[in-house]
């Protein structure tokens, strides 16, 4: 099979969307990732998958630490400018929570301390060790066949 095959049959499978964001020295980063899961309980572990070639695969590594911000519908713009669909520069408010940037107003902030990694084909499984979590109430940004929001789930 091609990879396109392979990409469209993923990509049926609906998901919540995240952004990751970590900061190094004075200047903070994020990445749109809809490759997130719990792992463990006890400990309480995360994981998220990264492409190798993505510029936060260095950043996560330089830093050691990072966030998982799992997006409100109200977000898709957020997610849009740090998936790099959007031309117009925009000036995020980020907030911080154990000295980690965060995506103020996410359903869900859960910050880490980089526990381990491992290369897996051509992505990277960053395993992360919840240190914090801040959650609000809302409703979740979806994404399913290339597409954002729940309509696209049911129709």
């Amino acid at each position: 099979m091609d990879d396109r095959t392979f990409r469209n049959a993923m990509g049926r499978f609906a998901t919540g969307v995240t952004v990751i964001t970590t900061q190094t020295k004075d200047e903070v980063h994020g990445m749109t990732a809809n490759a997130f899961m719990s792992v463990s309980l006890t400990p309480k572990l995360i994981t998220i998958s990264v492409d190798n070639r993505a510029n936060m695969l260095d950043k996560i590594k330089e830093s050691k630490q990072f966030a998982v911000n799992i997006l409100s519908d109200k977000q898709q713009d957020i997610s849009m400018h740090f998936a790099g669909q959007t031309k117009e520069e925009r000036e995020i408010d980020f907030g911080f929570i154990e000295g980690i940037p965060v995506i103020q107003e996410s359903l869900v902030s859960v910050v880490c301390d980089l526990d381990t990694s491992y290369v897996v084909g051509d992505h990277t499984l960053f395993i992360g060790r919840v240190i914090d979590i801040k959650t609000t109430e809302g409703d979740p940004l979806t994404f399913y066949a290339g597409r954002y929001g729940i309509d696209s789930v049911v129709s």
